[in-house]
């Protein structure tokens, strides 16, 4: 039998972690996934809301580096739940049990938009990339000069393309 589950969308809300009464951490938080077809009639994208739970050291990563808006990835797999509401009704829910969840953006992307909340940058994140890292990608440093360019000096006129 096989249930694995990945999906990728933002947090639309900063991450709850709560313990279980022997001390086992667990955090919930929801993704919007956009659909991959569009409505004929509207010509958008339709939304689902999926809810995610994450225990253990999962749930404290989870709460630790992402917040509303940040773009995750998550593997897990689908759990099914039924339960009884208030009035005694039987219900069923469906949710993402996480076991790996990655970053689906940089935190660069979300540094001038202020989409995500200051409870991100200030629980960790990644240092400031140096001017000299970040004009090549982080590889190296630009030549002396400044140009990003060298020219090439031999001519490959055999290639059979």
């Amino acid at each position: 039998m096989l249930n694995k589950i990945f999906i990728m969308g933002r947090l639309t809300r900063d991450p709850e972690l709560r313990r279980t009464q022997t001390g086992t951490p667990v955090a919930s938080f929801s993704l919007a996934v956009d659909r991959d077809f569009k409505d004929k009639s509207t010509g958008e994208r339709a939304t689902d809301f999926i809810d995610v739970v994450a225990w253990r050291q999962t749930a404290e990563f989870v709460t630790r580096y992402f917040a509303k808006g940040r773009m995750a990835v998550v593997e897990g797999r689908l759990q099914i739940r039924d339960w009884t509401d208030k009035e005694g009704g039987k219900r069923r829910s469906a949710e993402v049990i996480a076991e790996n969840i990655y970053f689906g953006d940089s935190k660069r992307d979300g540094e001038g938009g202020g989409s995500y909340s200051t409870g991100y940058r200030q629980g960790g994140g990644y240092p400031a990339p140096s001017p000299a890292a970040d004009s090549l990608g982080g590889y190296g440093a630009p030549p002396a000069d400044g140009d990003q360019f060298a020219e090439l000096s031999t001519d490959d006129g055999d290639l059979p393309f």
